[in-house]
Formats: structure tokens, C-alpha cells, sequence
């Protein structure tokens, strides 16, 4: 059994796949790496192919129909061999602290298993500005095997992502995860219905993930989300409706649980109002009724925490939204 599986959802990735794989390479043995093409039109299949026959111990390849990210990394996670679950999303890349990474996992193992590894991520941005690093040493204590319970508050911009997130893998296959095919941002949701199966976490406070911000026709730049926007709404809900919040035991988790979805909420309601058209206000509204016919009460109680600064309705409300995402974007600077 290997170690880690790394599963690398691709869509037309040629032009820059090859840094990805080449990043984790230096795993060697230890690593399996999954290549999901995901019905590519131009070379990402053949240069998957190569890589494949070149490292054929570490190197799978799953050829698909086009099925959305979402769909690679339920693939990769029903042919993943390894002890731990990473997904590395084709034009980001691992660091050079890899080796040291493996390291730690092989640790843990030796001490008993543990759920979730938190690393921290680097953004990259194209043109150099605002490079930085999401770290964690302020909310989990370093380099030891925890509970929840030992956990402390997450600041505003610490969420954990797929990008600091590595599951151990039959824990992802407990919580029955199976993210919607041709629907962006469910990364989300990949982790989110994971979490109430963790029991036990770790954190290594090093930055393996290095998320590269700015390619042309980006998921996350601006215009995008606000075009996808139903995306967000999409995932937002599932997310909500994955778990009924009163019945997560440990309060600790509960509380990030809590976090986590007020920063969906938040993000999916500015993309959607940052449209600034009547079709784009139904659908929000129509998120909150449905979300209320499963929660009534953790619906209440998220629209009148902070949300209700940006679902103020008319005119007002739509310039309220614009100030507060260019005041978040200037200070975070997440796309």
C-alpha cells in the first residue's frame, strides 16, 4: 500500500500539467499519482500517458467522459491505493517540502491513525504581488496528533481547504462523499462533509501547497465567479444540507463547522450580488428559503449574524456589496 495517493484532476491541462506532476515526483515510492483526464480536447491525455509509462510504480492514469473536477476526484478517490488522500488541482503545484511532508504521515501512522492533516498553502500570484502564505500555528498546536477539543478560533481567512487538507482515505470513503458532476467550487463540499468523521488531526506547520492565482480563464477570477455564480449558491446549499449542525457532538467543531459555512454563505451571496440583476436576487433568495426548510434555525441564525450587511436589499445594498468585497479583495486578495 502506498502512502499517499495525490489525485490531479485535469481538463485541457497541457500547458501546464507538467509542473504539477514534477512537483510530486520527488515522493518517489512512497506516492501514487493519479492523472484524471477529464474528457481533454488537446494533449493533457498523451502527455499523462507518457508520464505514466515513464513511472509506471507511481503513475496511474483514468481516462473519463468530461465530468467536472468534482467528478476526477470521486474517481480518483474510488481507485486510490494510498494510506492518505491529497487532491492537487492540475495548475497548482506541491513545494519542495514534500519529502519532509511523507515524513510526517509515516510518524503518524506509527503512532496510531489520524484523520486529517492540516498543512498550510502559499498563494502565488502571476504577477508577484501579494504572494503570502495561509498559516494555521495560531488555531492548532504544531507537530502532535489532537482533538477538536484542543483546537482554538480560526480567524476570518483561515478555512481549510483542499489545499491545506490531506484526509486519510477510508475516512473519506466512510463520510460517503460524492461530489456533483459539472459544478464548480465543490471542492468545498469535499471537505465540509468530511469533517464530522474526523476525530483525530494534525498539524505540520510548513507551506506544500503552492496555489497559483491569475491564469487566464481561471476558475477563481472575479468575472468567473460572478458568471458561476449559481455554482456557489449550489454548493453552498449542499454543504449546509450535508449535516444537521446540532447533531456535530464536539463544540469545537462545531464552531469551525459553523465558520466554514458563514464564509460560503458570505462569498456566495457577494458573487451573486455582485451581478446586480433580478434573475441573480431570486436565485439567492430561493437558496435561503431552502436552506430554511431543512434548518429553520441555523438559517435564522447565520442571516442575522454579519450576512445581514450584504443582503441588504435594493440599490443601497448592491453598493454596500461592491464596497466590501473591494475592501476584502484588497486586504486578502483571493483572486
Amino acid at each position: 500500500m502506498k502512502l499517499l495517493t495525490v489525485v490531479i484532476p485535469c481538463y485541457n491541462s497541457q500547458d501546464y500539467m507538467e509542473k504539477c506532476i514534477r512537483s510530486i515526483l520527488p515522493g518517489g515510492e512512497r506516492v501514487e499519482i493519479i492523472i484524471i483526464d477529464d474528457g481533454s480536447k488537446d494533449n493533457t491525455g498523451r502527455i499523462a500517458d507518457e508520464y505514466a509509462e515513464k513511472y509506471p510504480s507511481i503513475i496511474r492514469v483514468i481516462h473519463q467522459e468530461n465530468g467536472g473536477h468534482g467528478e476526477g476526484i470521486n474517481q480518483g478517490l474510488i481507485h486510490a491505493s494510498g494510506r492518505y488522500f491529497k487532491v492537487v488541482d492540475s495548475d497548482d503545484c506541491l513545494s519542495n517540502d514534500l519529502p519532509a511532508f511523507l515524513d510526517y504521515l509515516e510518524q503518524l501512522d506509527r503512532q496510531g491513525e489520524t484523520d486529517l492533516v492540516v498543512t498550510n498553502y502559499y498563494y502565488v500570484h502571476s504577477d508577484g504581488v501579494g504572494d503570502r502564505s495561509i498559516n494555521y500555528s495560531n488555531a492548532l498546536p504544531k507537530n502532535r496528533v489532537m482533538k477538536w477539543s484542543e483546537t482554538k478560533s480560526f480567524r476570518v481567512h483561515q478555512l481549510l481547504t483542499i489545499h491545506s487538507c490531506t484526509f486519510r482515505t477510508e475516512v473519506m470513503r466512510q463520510s460517503g462523499v460524492n461530489l456533483p458532476k459539472h459544478t464548480f467550487y465543490e471542492d468545498n463540499l469535499m471537505v465540509f462533509a468530511v469533517l464530522p468523521y474526523v476525530k483525530r488531526l494534525s498539524y505540520l506547520n510548513i507551506d506544500l501547497y503552492r496555489y497559483s492565482i491569475g491564469r487566464e480563464g481561471q476558475s477563481v477570477q472575479k468575472d468567473i465567479m460572478m458568471s458561476r455564480y449559481n455554482h456557489q449558491i449550489r454548493v453552498t446549499q449542499l454543504c449546509f444540507e450535508s449535516i444537521h449542525l446540532d447533531t456535530v457532538a464536539d463544540k469545537r467543531l462545531k464552531k469551525y463547522m459553523k465558520h466554514e459555512l458563514f464564509m460560503m454563505f458570505a462569498i456566495a451571496t457577494l458573487y451573486t450580488r455582485l451581478n446586480q440583476n433580478e434573475d441573480a436576487e431570486r436565485d439567492l433568495v430561493q437558496m435561503w428559503n431552502n436552506c430554511k426548510l431543512f434548518d429553520a434555525r441555523y438559517t435564522r441564525m447565520l442571516r442575522r449574524s454579519p450576512l445581514a450587511l450584504i443582503n441588504v436589499p435594493g440599490k443601497a445594498g448592491m453598493k454596500f456589496v461592491k464596497l466590501i468585497y473591494g475592501i476584502a479583495h484588497k486586504v486578502v486578495r483571493f483572486n
